[in-house]
């Protein structure tokens, strides 16, 4: 019996993703193999690679100014990769600061030295070592020179979410979407690039999706190695060396599966109806769930709250396993409950949890 699967990643998959991919794993079509032994190099691996480029052209409208790649070492790899690509000594690069992994993006500039030029923070929302909101945009302080800006769009630990894009004028902008890509469409050429690890709302974990402005990947430094170049990936395909290519395979089926749903419009909404319900329930039973994060703040993705003391929320996260739900505890940085409502959970999922949320306060309350 499969349980409900409210994990911060690697979290669930859409079920039908999961069992095309049962059908599948033995034999690809008719090509006698599974889609782990093909060759990257090989049609019908190819034709599952382009298949999955394709269905994110579609379901974003990702205009021809972009490209979609796929690279490894996830999202983190990026937090070295922009400054080695985009940010040569003399100029300077904004980062804006609104939890823990967009803290973690600045540390790896820093880290890297003189082999990049330097860092500022555009803003940082850092209140007594705890993110509980979003910056307004006349908090944004953007250097008119910067090499770019960065943010990070969803902040998976402490429960909080960007509902609007930044303007940093004619900086190029850079996202981090590792926890709510996909979650609803977005302008995509807003952006000089997106990225998002796999591992949270669009497949396995081993896979960084990149959408990026061509003419800013033919931009960055020339004198890197070729594995360390985004023009590297964009010239091949993200075929220059061999991709992970079960966890692209994923990224297809769960593509698919948003297409078969409806898009992105039609994600957005049930995800809108989800926050909508769970929220509901935390600000009506507030004198018991208490939701550290500013209103306007509040994550669609993430939803963290705390109960009256840390021995009653180890009791939450131990019957609600015994109930068939599992991942609610919160991260070990922050403590607490964090329910992570990506694409795959349901409003009937949603609605499981708030039913248990209201026994377990009647019963402890």
């Amino acid at each position: 019996m499969r349980v409900i699967n409210f994990n911060a990643g690697p979290a669930g998959l859409p079920l039908p993703a999961l069992e095309r991919a049962q059908k599948e794993f033995t034999e690809l079509g008719n090509s006698g193999m599974s889609i782990m032994e093909h060759s990257h190099r090989g049609k019908d691996y190819d034709a599952v690679h382009n298949e999955a480029i394709a269905l994110m052209r579609e379901l974003l409208d990702v205009p021809a100014t972009h490209d979609v790649l796929f690279m490894q070492g996830g999202a983190h790899l990026q937090f070295s990769l922009i400054p080695l690509n985009f940010l040569p000594q003399g100029k300077s690069a904004d980062y804006l600061t609104t939890g823990h992994w967009s803290k973690m993006a600045l540390s790896e500039v820093k880290a890297l030295g003189g082999m990049v030029g330097s860092v500022r923070e555009a803003v940082n929302t850092e209140v007594d070592g705890k993110f509980t909101r979003v910056p307004k945009q006349s908090e944004i302080e953007i250097d008119a020179g910067a090499a770019y800006a960065h943010y990070t769009t969803n902040n998976t630990i402490y429960g909080t979410q960007w509902h609007y894009t930044p303007d940093v004028g004619n900086v190029p902008l850079i996202a981090d979407m590792s926890s709510d890509f996909i979650w609803k469409k977005f302008d995509v050429s807003k952006y000089a690039m997106a990225y998002a690890g796999a591992q949270k709302n669009i497949g396995p974990s081993g896979v960084v999706v990149i959408i990026a402005r061509k003419d800013f990947i033919e931009s960055g430094r020339a004198d890197l190695s070729k594995t360390l170049k985004y023009s590297t990936y964009a010239k091949a395909n993200s075929l220059f060396n061999t991709p992970p290519t079960f966890a692209i395979y994923m990224v297809r089926n769960v593509l698919a599966w948003v297409k078969e749903m409806g898009g992105l419009d039609a994600i957005h909404a049930r995800n809108l109806k989800k926050g909508e319900i769970l929220y509901g329930a935390l600000d009506a039973m507030s004198d018991f769930y208490k939701s550290p994060v500013e209103k306007e703040s509040r994550s669609y993705m993430n939803v963290v709250f705390r109960l009256p003391s840390e021995e009653l929320e180890a009791k939450f996260v131990a019957e609600a396993k015994e109930n068939g739900m599992v991942g609610l505890k919160g991260h070990r940085a922050v403590g607490g409950i964090r329910a992570s409502t990506y694409n795959a959970v349901s409003v009937e999922n949603i609605e499981a949890l708030v039913a248990f949320m209201e026994k377990f306060k009647k019963a402890n309350g």
